[in-house]
């Protein structure tokens, strides 16, 4: 006789056997439901935005683990951590020619670490280096978003290179884990340190999502005016948006496998 099935567990599983449409509603009506959670326990949003880059710091750490006690980075994309490093170093810019205030600190410190990342993946333990999974061209995500940022970027009184910049690195971030996930769906099985990186992306990303959304609420709209006119602010919102759900369907198979105790995450085809 098979053991009862714990509550969350058979949530999942009914979860798991519902249509693309009806996975796709559930999956906003969660969004929402945690939006409105999140405003009621958080009274300061502003807070959310330090959160999701604590999440981030948390994963890079977990990400360092791996690469210190393994001594292998198999399972890991070079190109998304090259891509999060150009992203850092654009906002680094930005912030410092344009508003400096504390997440230039922590921008500083992941930038440090995602470095570190990336020196010991091309040259430390390039030997476990999976290239031929890694095959995600740069090029298809960079090209489209500095076209998009000469084409869509801020309104505000700063020089036009720092606003195309600043719109620069908002769009790379939204698309910047794409290759990692390529790797993901290439080799099926992702072993546990790379999914708790990838979950925790996955959560930050979520938390700033959840910031920018709540602001827009809290202000009524307000905020998207003092970001300026035009498709700006409409495109800094929906930035955050389509990051969030790009991690969405890892995140929903990484939580099945935690609570079906699983180790290894193992992907079916076309989650990515």
């Amino acid at each position: 006789m098979r053991p009862p099935k714990r509550p969350i567990q058979a949530v999942l599983t009914w979860v798991r056997r519902q249509p693309p449409k009806v996975k796709a509603f559930l999956a906003v009506i969660s969004g929402m439901a945690a939006l409105v959670i999140l405003r009621a326990i958080v009274h300061d949003h502003d807070n959310l935005f330090v959160a999701a880059e604590a999440v981030h710091s948390i994963g890079i750490m977990v990400l360092i683990y791996k690469l210190m006690k393994e001594r292998t980075c198999a399972g890991l994309s070079l190109k998304s951590q090259e891509l999060t490093a150009i992203f850092l170093a654009v906002r680094l810019y930005c912030s410092f020619v344009m508003e400096y205030d504390i997440h230039t600190l922590l921008d500083l410190a992941t930038l440090a670490t995602t470095l570190w990342v990336i020196y010991t993946i091309r040259f430390k333990l390039n030997s476990s280096y999976m290239a031929d999974k890694d095959n995600f061209a740069l090029y298809y995500v960079a090209a489209p978003c500095a076209v998009l940022a000469l084409l869509i970027h801020p309104s505000t009184s700063h020089h036009i290179v720092n606003r195309i910049a600043w719109a620069f690195c908002v769009y790379l971030e939204a698309v910047s884990v794409l290759p990692q996930l390529r790797v993901m769906q290439n080799t099926k099985i992702v072993e546990p340190f790379t999914a708790h990186y990838v979950f925790a992306l996955g959560v930050a990303r979520f938390l700033s999502c959840a910031h920018w959304v709540l602001q827009v609420l809290d202000s009524r709209g307000h905020l998207l005016v003092a970001l300026g006119y035009g498709l700006w602010p409409s495109m800094v919102l929906i930035s955050e948006i389509v990051q969030t759900f790009i991690l969405a369907d890892f995140c929903y198979y990484y939580v099945k496998s935690v609570f079906g105790g699983q180790l290894v995450l193992r992907l079916p085809s076309g989650v990515v």
